[in-house]
């Protein structure tokens, strides 16, 4: 029976186990076997894994040295299926991108400062580069604090996040159809690559409010096939070709902020409603909130903003938004998250025999 180390973390509103690329074989088909029976895909509750049986609870990083000049470490994403023994290694997760710079750091890829300590990331899915800064007391990681995260209980220490170049992360264009907006299936989309490849559709042009609950919009197989079909022909339009064995693009669905915030929105997996906000979706958000023309900024209106509070079902996400120069595609976001060490161990790997 084959084993490997590995370190189960929480990272903003995600969890998921991290593994050191040594530690993988080379081969994509040996490696994304090992990934599915570490979670335990096939089954609704990855009964034989450690998944949790959510989308946000199945994801892998995998983390190196970084083979680029301008980056500490290089990381992976891996999405795996909770039903399918399938995994996408297409998109970047922010959320356990949080749990990355901590992970580097205590497994000596990252030479530690005091009292805080700057990871340069390179996230491999995208070729995008994001500095996290991550609290080192001492010269040792923490994950105590006082920050608070709406989707998280309790409260732990700050990990602030900063993507540097997300715009065209997997098309290459910031609009990656050309246009400010499309038109799908009779209804009015933005079409926007800044992170994480999304379309964004106005909640009341499909019939909903926008508030509903994660498990209401999930429970109309109906609806949720309207929506698919508007993601495959934006995914088409966007130049990423046939999606509906892809986890971009993520459809989002737009609606007026009621709690203070700038927009509210219901972020979906691409198959089911996220219960808070994947960071890159969040990333993405914020800047189509102020570039004039979209679906999102004739929501909310106005101009420029520093400050973008995305709603969502568990609360809400701040971005705080830089641009150096007039071009959009050189926005920069921020965001401060925080993550939590849950176990480091041994995971066994029943099904898989090292040749």
């Amino acid at each position: 029976m084959h084993r490997i180390p590995c370190v189960l973390m929480r990272g903003g509103t995600s969890k998921g186990v991290l593994l050191l690329l040594n530690h993988l074989p080379l081969d994509q088909k040996a490696r994304d076997e090992i990934l599915t029976s570490i979670m335990g895909s096939g089954h609704e509750l990855e009964i034989d894994g450690i998944g949790g049986g959510s989308p946000q609870t199945s994801k892998v990083a995998i983390v190196g040295p970084s083979k680029h000049p301008d980056a500490d470490i290089d990381y992976l994403f891996a999405q795996v299926s909770v039903q399918q023994r399938h995994v996408d290694t297409t998109p970047n997760c922010g959320n356990m991108l949080c749990a990355v710079g901590p992970f580097a750091i205590e497994h000596g890829l990252v030479r530690v400062q005091d009292p805080v300590t700057r990871v340069r990331i390179r996230n491999v899915n995208t070729n995008t580069f994001v500095d996290a800064d991550v609290q080192t007391p001492g010269g040792h990681v923490t994950y105590e604090g006082d920050t608070a995260i709406d989707g998280v209980p309790g409260r732990a220490a700050p990990i602030g996040l900063t993507f540097l170049n997300a715009a065209g992360a997997k098309t290459g264009k910031l609009l990656p159809t050309g246009n400010l907006t499309d038109t799908f299936d009779g209804v009015e989309v933005t079409c926007l690559d800044m992170a994480m490849p999304m379309v964004m559709i106005r909640a009341e042009d499909l019939g909903r409010s926008g508030q509903e609950t994660p498990k209401c919009l999930d429970a109309d197989p109906q609806w949720l096939q309207r929506l698919e079909t508007i993601r495959r022909l934006a995914g088409k339009a966007m130049g990423l070709g046939d999606v509906s064995d892809k986890v971009i693009p993520k459809p989002v669905l737009l609606s007026p902020a009621l709690h203070g915030g700038t927009l509210s929105v219901r972020y979906f997996m691409p198959h089911s409603c996220h219960k808070a906000l994947a960071i890159t979706g969040a990333i993405g958000l914020a800047t189509a909130c102020v570039l004039p023309g979209t679906v999102a900024q004739k929501l909310v209106g106005g101009g420029w903003r520093e400050q973008i509070f995305v709603e969502h079902p568990s609360g809400q996400i701040q971005v705080n938004l830089d641009q150096p120069g007039d071009r959009p595609e050189n926005i920069r976001a921020s965001v401060v998250r925080t993550a939590r060490k849950i176990l480091t161990g041994e995971v066994y790997l029943p099904d898989y025999c090292p040749e």
